[in-house]
């Protein structure tokens, strides 16, 4: 196995003291948003394995088979495919959907055709892959996950008490399900900005006194509040009382599969997701929108977020997803308890969040780690690569998590 040096990623949004709080390092002022562990072009983790730090990515080329296993390259090709993060938000991400994979196939040949430039600030699609994610909160986690029911979205909006929103709220009332969202959602994207940025005022005003008020809505209401403050006049905001808001507990988690419509509010948390750039943003956000596209992409499905919660599986935590690219788990060890072996057919990286986990390699082979006939012993925030068929015991006084794939 090999210890990860891993890239944090400074975008606006980020927490500033939430990762060097985990970390254990000191907060430089600046936002830190996500921390990159894998394989990914855009911040590639590296090892070293004797000749000095090279990309985890550039390790993998080299030899797919040997790194990646024989089953998960005739699965998923020559590359690791899946993107682990260390995600803190300190504010809102925009609010976005992703595409399935035919979508983002054919958005991408269509891009490429076009001779849209890979790096232009209205292209849609990155890459010719889905993104399907999974977030499990750390701490308290804030965030946006789904349609409402349509009834639900009309009885929040008309408790705003303002007149501009009682179209939508007719429509919610009135239309089938899917045509009622996909309404309402068409009329708020596609209108004029400062036709809308009035309402959106206002109902961020409404909904900022109706959460100090309290009552069944006022979560949910704060949240919007929140929104309009950071994004004033966006009509992402509207757009975002459509969805279930979602307050995740420690160990809680989200899918967001493809055509989901959701946002990241705040809070720190483990994530996992298909290797993809492709994102089409519905608003709270100064990039661009491009609403015909996104409409085409998006789910009209109503349903409550879907909060999982981890199975038990023979000591491993199991967080359950319909993807194969990638599967999340979870070890909580313990003092005095026999270790606990990982099973060695695929790919892995292991993440520890809290407490100190040991590992080594297992059934008598050398020792991993420092050179120290110890193993390895991994910190909050430390994290290694295992290759598919290198057996590892873990032992401790911790949590670790282990991202690796279905194959």
């Amino acid at each position: 196995m090999d210890r990860l040096a891993n890239t944090v990623r400074p975008y606006a949004w980020g927490s500033t003291t939430a990762l060097p709080e985990l970390l254990g390092t000191a907060p430089t002022g600046e936002p830190q948003a996500e921390m990159w562990l894998g394989a990914h072009p855009g911040a590639p983790s590296r090892i070293d394995r004797g000749a000095g730090p090279v990309s985890l990515a550039e390790v993998i080329d080299a030899a797919p088979e040997a790194e990646l296993g024989a089953d998960a390259v005739r699965a998923f090709g020559p590359r690791l495919p899946f993107l682990l993060k260390l995600l803190a938000a300190g504010s809102p991400l925009s609010l976005q959907v992703h595409p399935d994979r035919a979508q983002a196939a054919e958005g991408f040949a269509d891009e490429e055709r076009r001779g849209i430039p890979i790096d232009a600030g209205h292209r849609n699609y990155k890459d010719a892959n889905h993104k399907p994610e999974l977030i499990v909160a750390l701490t308290l986690f804030d965030g946006l996950c789904g349609f409402r029911h349509p009834a639900q979205a009309a009885d929040l909006l008309e408790g705003l008490g303002v007149d501009d929103l009682k179209p939508y709220v007719d429509i919610l009332r009135a239309s089938p399900e899917e045509d009622a969202l996909r309404e309402v959602l068409t009329a708020v994207l596609s209108a004029e900005h400062h036709a809308i940025a009035g309402t959106v005022e206002r109902a961020a005003v409404a909904a900022d006194q109706l959460a100090a008020q309290g009552g069944p809505h006022a979560d949910a209401y704060a949240a919007y509040a929140v929104l309009a403050h950071h994004y004033p006049g966006d009509p992402g905001v509207l757009a975002a009382m459509l969805l279930n808001h979602v307050q995740l507990q420690p160990g809680e988690a989200l899918f967001l599969g493809a055509g989901i419509p959701h946002a990241y509010l705040g809070g720190l948390g483990v994530e996992l997701m298909a290797n993809s750039d492709n994102v089409l943003r519905c608003g709270l956000t100064p990039k661009h929108v491009d609403v015909p596209e996104l409409l085409r992409v998006v789910r009209f499905e109503a349903g409550d977020a879907g909060v999982l919660r981890p199975e038990d599986v023979n000591g491993e935590e199991v967080y359950e997803t319909p993807i194969d690219e990638f599967r999340l788990s979870r070890f909580v060890a313990a003092p005095g308890a026999a270790p606990h072996a990982l099973p060695s057919r695929t790919p892995q990286i292991l993440l520890c969040t809290a407490g100190t986990v040991r590992l080594r390699e297992a059934e008598g082979e050398a020792e991993a780690g420092d050179g120290d006939g110890a193993g390895l012993a991994l910190a909050p925030g430390e994290s290694v690569f295992v290759p598919a068929g290198e057996r590892i015991t873990l032992a401790g006084d911790g949590t670790l998590f282990r991202a690796t794939v279905v194959a």
